[in-house]
């Protein structure tokens, strides 16, 4: 069974102009331009280093931009802080899978429903992630720490889609699954994205994986982007490909 139909208008529309980012003086993103339509999924690719995770967490308001512009939906996003822009409706899935370890899986759901969702709205949003999550529903009592990894990434992933975000950035949800736990996390979240008319911007090394389930692919190498073009085209150009993602 797939998730409950969202309650509200949605929207989605990533807009990112000219995003210079550094630490210490030292640019990671150099000018970075690239949009996203709604209800589109978007493979953001490049090697480690390329600035892909830097990218996010500038969107996400957890890195302050040097120059740029990022706008959601036609709003301006750039100076807000991140609980802001979780409530304008972004929402990111860091690397290393976000799990309060110390709490059960229900409490982790709950905590992603807090502000957004209340009454039978919130029971309503976590029964649509069991329903997605069958693993999860088994496991509803267990502790974060006692999940593997796969449930474990799929519980961050329910946690952000309970907040019920218009824009879901999550950063290398493969990392460290099997290859059988990354298919069916990949699947699962084409369909999310479909049934909910959510926008998805995706950061991977994994790129067959990513390429497959999305619409477009952005490259990034060293905070440049060299390609933004269809996810079939990207897949079926060798020179990109071997220049740029590693197969």
């Amino acid at each position: 069974m797939t998730a409950p139909a969202p309650t509200r208008t949605r929207g989605g529309a990533l807009e990112i102009q000219g995003l210079t980012v550094g630490y210490g003086g030292a640019p990671v993103l150099h000018g970075v331009g690239f949009a996203l339509a709604p209800g589109e999924i978007v493979a953001l690719l490049g090697a480690n280093g390329a600035g892909k995770t830097t990218l996010l967490r500038t969107l996400a308001g957890l890195v302050a931009a040097a120059s740029g512009t990022i706008a959601l939906d036609g709003r301006d996003l750039t100076a807000l802080r991140p609980e802001d822009r979780a409530r304008r409706g972004l929402a990111l899935v860091p690397d290393g899978q976000s799990v309060v370890a110390e709490l059960t899986v229900d409490e982790n759901l709950r905590l992603g429903a807090l502000w957004r969702h209340r009454g039978a709205a919130r029971e309503r949003a976590i029964t649509g992630v069991y329903e997605m999550f069958e693993s999860l529903a088994r496991r509803r009592t267990s502790v974060g720490h006692q999940l593997s990894g796969g449930e474990r990434q799929m519980l961050a992933l329910g946690r952000a889609l309970v907040a019920d975000p218009v824009l879901l950035a999550l950063d290398e949800p493969s990392l460290g699954l099997a290859p059988l736990v990354v298919a069916q996390l990949m699947s699962t979240l084409r369909v999310a994205a479909a049934d909910r008319g959510l926008t998805v911007l995706l950061a991977e090394q994994n790129v067959t994986s990513a390429l497959s389930i999305a619409d477009r692919g952005v490259v990034l190498d060293l905070g440049h982007v060299v390609a933004d073009a269809p996810a079939a085209a990207l897949a079926a150009d060798e020179t990109l490909r071997h220049a740029y993602l590693g197969f």
